[in-house]
């Protein structure tokens, strides 16, 4: 958003944030008054609604559309201190509207409730009209959607084609792009887990698999996108946990030990219940300070790729 409003400065921004941790939309919270005074006119929207749909901000199903918990707050005063304190108190609301439950398919949380939050400045009201969402009329239409980690790899390849990249390609707008970011694994990250956990399976399919799968499901629309995977060189990145010059060492502190570990499980999507008997033994600090010594640090490897609607 900070980008944005560098190369857009007047140019009123729609800005939706899929997100099913409530931990995760507080901290999201946290970022926005900035922006809110930087650029007045913007429309931002968190909600807990699932990838197929979010982009329209609408449950599929009848009865869970007609239970939508819909708000909007409209922000009031000038000054970041005021929207932080108005944002902070919408606390008791968040946990009411985001709370979860176990899928009793696959295990992963999903919504007791389908909410949406809508936040804007009371004071840019009138200019913003037409672009603050109604209910049941989001077309979608987007300019640029950003995927980031919107599975775990072990995820079967139609779940991840099916579920979330299909509906987010079709949101599309005419020049819009989607980017898509998984983990590629291959990296010390990975040989930590795989030390603890031999069986798990880090990489799930590569960018390749993906978009030869999407092209199937899309079928005769697959004419409508430019699929572009990119070679490794351009498509494969990496994120460095930082360390001082010094910390990786014979010696290598303890808050260092449990950076690094608590950055593992997270890439690699570790549930809790999984941790318990690995975290009593203490054997995973003996690793995970081994693999730091071996590697002289840690790092996670991404990959990916670029979906975008043609104009014509």
């Amino acid at each position: 958003m900070r980008a944005m409003h560098r190369r857009f400065p007047t140019m009123p921004f729609f800005v939706v944030g899929k997100e099913i941790s409530l931990e995760d939309v507080r901290l999201c919270l946290e970022k926005l008054p900035d922006r809110f005074v930087e650029h007045p006119a913007s429309v931002v929207i968190l909600t807990n609604l699932y990838y197929s749909e979010a982009p329209w901000l609408m449950p599929r199903d009848v009865e869970k559309a007609a239970a939508l918990n819909w708000q909007e707050i409209e922000l009031e005063g000038s000054s970041a201190y005021e929207y932080g304190e108005q944002l902070r108190a919408l606390d008791s609301l968040l946990v009411d509207g985001w709370q979860t439950k176990a899928s009793d398919k696959t295990g992963n949380p999903t919504y007791v409730r389908p909410s949406v939050l809508v936040l804007y400045r009371a004071d840019n009201r009138f200019l913003l009209d037409s672009v603050i969402p109604q209910r049941g009329q989001v077309r979608g239409n987007y300019d640029l959607l950003l995927a980031s980690q919107p599975w775990r790899n072990r995820m079967s390849l139609d779940f991840k084609v099916g579920k979330i990249l299909t509906p987010l390609v079709r949101s599309l707008g005419p020049g819009g792009r989607l980017l898509a970011v998984q983990s590629y694994g291959h990296d010390p990250s990975s040989e930590l887990i795989n030390q603890i956990w031999p069986e798990e399976q880090i990489n799930g399919q590569n960018r390749h698999e993906l978009i030869a799968a999407l092209k199937e499901e899309l079928a005769r629309d697959a004419r409508s996108f430019n699929f572009n995977a990119g070679s490794d060189a351009r498509s494969v990145f990496s994120y460095r946990m930082h360390t001082l010059p010094d910390e990786i060492s014979s010696s290598i502190g303890t808050s260092t030990l449990f950076a690094a570990w608590n950055a593992a499980i997270y890439a690699a999507q570790i549930e809790d219940e999984r941790l318990e008997s690995v975290v009593s033994t203490g054997k995973y600090l003996e690793v995970t300070a081994k693999t730091l010594q071996e590697h002289n640090g840690l790092w996670f490897n991404d990959e990916s790729f670029v979906v975008s609607r043609r104009r014509t």
